[in-house]
């Protein structure tokens, strides 16, 4: 898997281009130390092997479960999953923001975006499993824009059938939906299923990578 960064004939914002040269390539240099202890972050907080079996969101069984928010609530683990999204999107200059369903991609979401800001901003939003029934009543709330195009962040993907939900609501506003970026593919048919609905898939790990 390769992680993109920022293209360097892109015109940097609050800074020179000499300025932007220098930070995408300290990006790209860190980039492999972070993944390598966000690695060990998930090892240690997320990855359960014990009290198993374990029942998916997707109705499969499985003998280890991924519980991702221990990390991505975790000071350090919430910043380099921000800092390696930001740097798998940020050259894709057609995305206007990242979204994804409540409530698992919320802290990354907010993360990217605290994170691009000075650099290439990218605005953010949530898509709710069902309508509130009070207030605005939205299904998607935040910075979402009708008829743009969207990356949308999963946490953890199986079958992709919890991101696919995020993917029709944002369609049936005519957003185009790029890609779908997850902490962890557990390799069980979601590249497949996005493949024939003509979106892209990223992963950061694989549960060959969790578990070698």
């Amino acid at each position: 898997m390769s992680i993109r960064t920022a293209s360097l004939t892109s015109k940097p914002v609050g800074g020179s281009m000499a300025q932007a040269v220098t930070v995408i390539g300290t990006q790209s240099i860190a980039l492999p130390k972070q993944k390598k202890r966000l690695l060990e972050i998930i090892k240690q907080k997320s990855l359960l092997t014990e009290g198993g079996p374990f029942k998916l969101a997707s109705g499969a069984v499985s003998d280890y479960y991924l519980d991702m928010k221990p990390t991505t609530f975790d000071p350090e683990g919430a910043n380099l999953v921000a800092d390696i999204v930001y740097g798998m999107l940020s050259g894709d200059h057609d995305v206007h923001a990242i979204g994804g369903l409540e409530v698992g991609a919320v802290p990354i979401i907010v993360g990217v975006c605290m994170r691009s800001w000075g650099q290439r901003p990218i605005t953010g939003f949530v898509v709710r499993k069902e309508k509130k029934g009070h207030g605005t009543d939205k299904l998607i709330d935040g910075n979402f824009q009708p008829k743009t195009t969207v990356i949308l962040f999963e946490d953890v993907t199986t079958k992709g059938s919890s991101a696919m939900q995020a993917v029709r609501a944002v369609r049936q506003q005519g957003a185009t939906v790029k890609k779908v970026i997850t902490i962890v593919d557990r390799l069980e048919g979601a590249a497949e299923n996005f493949k024939e609905e003509g979106i892209d898939f990223e992963a950061i790990y694989t549960t060959r990578e969790l578990l070698g």
